[in-house]
């Protein structure tokens, strides 16, 4: 055999090799690396539209644009207990199952009104308690997500290393006389 043939053979089966692994991709796989949890690529885009209707964007970043629904999920996959990441994927699937039921559509067709429609109702404590278990903890995460960012660390936080600011000059009340 020739061993410029042979090297160009290797090279052919290593390039397939690598580029191997793009072109077998899940394309209903979410778009982060998460070890525990099974979540779809549907089911991170209702996370994102649920997090935009917690923190919705005004005249600063929302939810979807910070990126909390991420966070959530990574914080769920991370750190929570197999009981919990059970409850918020199943939580999930029931939340979705309610909104097809209660709006006649899923709540990536609902329209703005109609989604926060849905999340006052599971805030106010009136759906199963798989879902409201469910958005507990994306709830929780999404706020703390949102505290910790860094729009809301660096632009509308005043920033101050403990232990504060010195003020050298502070006026000091005289004490009467005593006599």
């Amino acid at each position: 055999m020739n061993r410029r043939s042979a090297v160009k053979g290797l090279l052919f089966v290593t390039g397939g090799l690598v580029l191997l692994p793009s072109c077998m991709m899940e394309s209903g796989k979410a778009s982060i690396a998460l070890k525990h949890l099974r979540i779809s690529a549907d089911d991170e885009k209702v996370l994102a539209e649920m997090v935009e209707t917690l923190i919705p964007t005004t005249d600063t970043a929302g939810g979807k644009t910070l990126g909390l629904h991420k966070f959530t999920l990574k914080m769920v996959d991370d750190i929570y207990s197999e009981e919990d990441q059970e409850t918020f994927t199943e939580g999930l699937d029931d939340f979705q199952k309610l909104t097809k039921k209660q709006m006649g559509a899923s709540f990536l067709e609902c329209s703005p009104q109609q989604r926060q429609q849905m999340i006052a109702q599971v805030n106010a404590g009136k759906a199963p308690q798989e879902v409201l278990g469910f958005y507990a903890i994306l709830k929780d995460q999404t706020i703390k997500g949102y505290l910790n960012s860094k729009l809301v660390m660096t632009k509308l936080r005043k920033y101050e290393l403990v232990p504060g600011r010195y003020i050298a000059y502070h006026p000091v009340k005289t004490t009467p006389k005593l006599s």
